[in-house]
């Protein structure tokens, strides 16, 4: 149910809000009025590409991913497999080119830095993580039942 969740809520926030910045990522620096610019303290060619990427293709796969956990599909973990390895490298690579970049971007504020840029952020290294250690003990489970040498009978 937990992993039901999170792939229904990744969906509405890749395909919504990440969907958003990445069709409207010039604008938002510019015009402090929109609601989701201060979510967004980067808008380098990095970060749009990443998120254009996140938009279009995680945010389609999480709903994906989600219907087929409802259904019991057999690409479920499949899915969440390849769904969790992406959301992972992005955020791993974010967090990376930050760092690289001399945490530039970062809003020095402990409350931003710490809640929204780390915490916020972490969240998609954390659970994904576990998301994709799951898919990849389920897969492993269904390759040895497969693997076992199968009895005919005489």
């Amino acid at each position: 149910r937990l992993a039901l969740g999170w792939f229904l809520m990744c969906a509405g926030v890749h395909g919504v809000l990440e969907g958003y910045f990445s069709l409207r990522h010039r604008e938002l620096p510019v015009d402090p009025a929109l609601c989701v610019s201060p979510l967004f303290s980067r808008s380098d060619d990095f970060t749009v590409a990443m998120e254009t990427v996140t938009a279009w293709a995680w945010g389609p796969l999480s709903f994906l991913t989600f219907l087929a956990f409802l259904r019991r599909h057999p690409t479920r973990y499949v899915l969440q497999l390849l769904v969790s390895l992406g959301q992972l490298y992005g955020d791993v690579l974010y967090f990376a080119t930050e760092a690289l970049a001399g945490w530039s971007h970062s809003d020095p504020h402990p409350l931003y830095f710490w809640g929204y840029f780390v915490g916020l952020n972490g969240v998609w290294v954390l659970v994904p993580g576990a998301l994709l250690a799951d898919a990849c003990r389920h897969l492993a489970a269904a390759q040895r039942a497969l693997d076992r040498p199968r009895h005919k009978a005489h």
